[in-house]
């Protein structure tokens, strides 16, 4: 009978970087000899991708052989835009190729599909995902913490006043809603979404969309970057395809292919590690970085 996969990580539950190490050289062969480095943030502890992570990651791939280019093993929620996008400039300038390829068995979500769009090609599964890159917006009220996007937020607010605005009735119901509101935050939430934005177009046309105007490029990847252009939520998947057709460089493996078992099998023992023994884990077949667990997602 055959192992599987979760059999065979049951067994190695006290498993350290040197059980992933075998799979990190397998995979590299499979791809010509580019290096493979895993960027990894719990889905299931309360962490994102942060400027620290950039220097945890530096310091992976300043030890690696990169001389024939870099593949990023990525599964994360998101997190810092401008890490991303910093992440993003130290993967091609430590890239031997000055590119490197995103493989995402997983989800790379948000901030982490930044990172994405900041390759050369992106490897998927069929039951890969990448996600929205608008900015989320993280408030209190009445003692309970709740998650907003900000496109909502601005477009909930903007549509509210035009209507105190044009109202010829009473403006009274219109002034209680609006009292949820602050100005000064709703122009600082149009300043995230057009940061967003605007990484997400550089990171594509300083790479694989080099070609194309940032005009055009808005329009080719308006998925990634408006809810209502397809998604209508920040947390529902982008699919290899959907990305393929944003004009993407999409390579969509085949689940039955021996290179994608390889692929999974480094992929949920490193997803497994992240969910119960670390937060976040930075690696390659020599070198590794972690963060220890904070408290768990509410």
């Amino acid at each position: 009978m055959a192992v599987s996969v979760y059999d065979e990580v049951d067994d190695e539950r006290y498993q350290t970087s040197a059980t992933r190490r075998p799979y990190y050289r397998r995979l590299s062969k499979t791809f010509g000899g580019r290096a493979v480095v895993s960027l990894f943030t719990s889905f299931t502890y309360d962490v994102e991708l942060e400027h620290d992570d950039c220097d945890s990651l530096l310091n992976v791939l300043h030890q690696t052989d990169l001389r024939k280019g870099l593949v990023l093993l990525i599964n994360s929620p998101g997190g810092d835009i401008l890490a991303a996008e910093r992440i993003v400039n130290i993967c091609r300038s430590y890239s031997g190729t000055s590119d490197y390829w995103a493989l995402v068995p997983g989800r790379a979500k948000s901030a982490a599909t930044i990172v994405c769009l900041g390759a050369s090609k992106i490897i998927m599964a069929p039951s890969s995902e990448l996600g929205p890159v608008d900015p989320q917006v993280t408030l209190r009220e009445d003692g309970v913490t709740k998650y907003f996007s900000a496109v909502g937020l601005v477009q909930g607010y903007r549509d509210l006043f035009g209507k105190a605005v044009a109202t010829t009735g009473s403006l009274e119901p219109y002034i209680q809603q609006l009292a949820r509101y602050d100005d000064r935050e709703i122009n600082k939430y149009e300043a995230w979404i057009a940061l967003s934005e605007s990484v997400a177009i550089k990171v594509l046309s300083t790479g694989i969309m080099n070609n194309i105007d940032e005009a055009e490029i808005k329009r080719k990847v308006g998925i990634f970057l408006e809810p209502k252009a397809g998604t209508q939520d920040h947390g529902r998947a982008i699919s290899a395809r959907e990305a393929e057709a944003c004009g993407l460089n999409v390579e969509e493996i085949d689940l039955k292919s021996p290179g994608w078992k390889l692929m999974y099998d480094l992929y949920y023992r490193a997803d497994a590690y992240v969910s119960s023994r670390v937060s976040k884990l930075f690696e390659s077949e020599n070198e590794a970085f972690y963060e220890s667990r904070p408290k768990k997602r509410s």
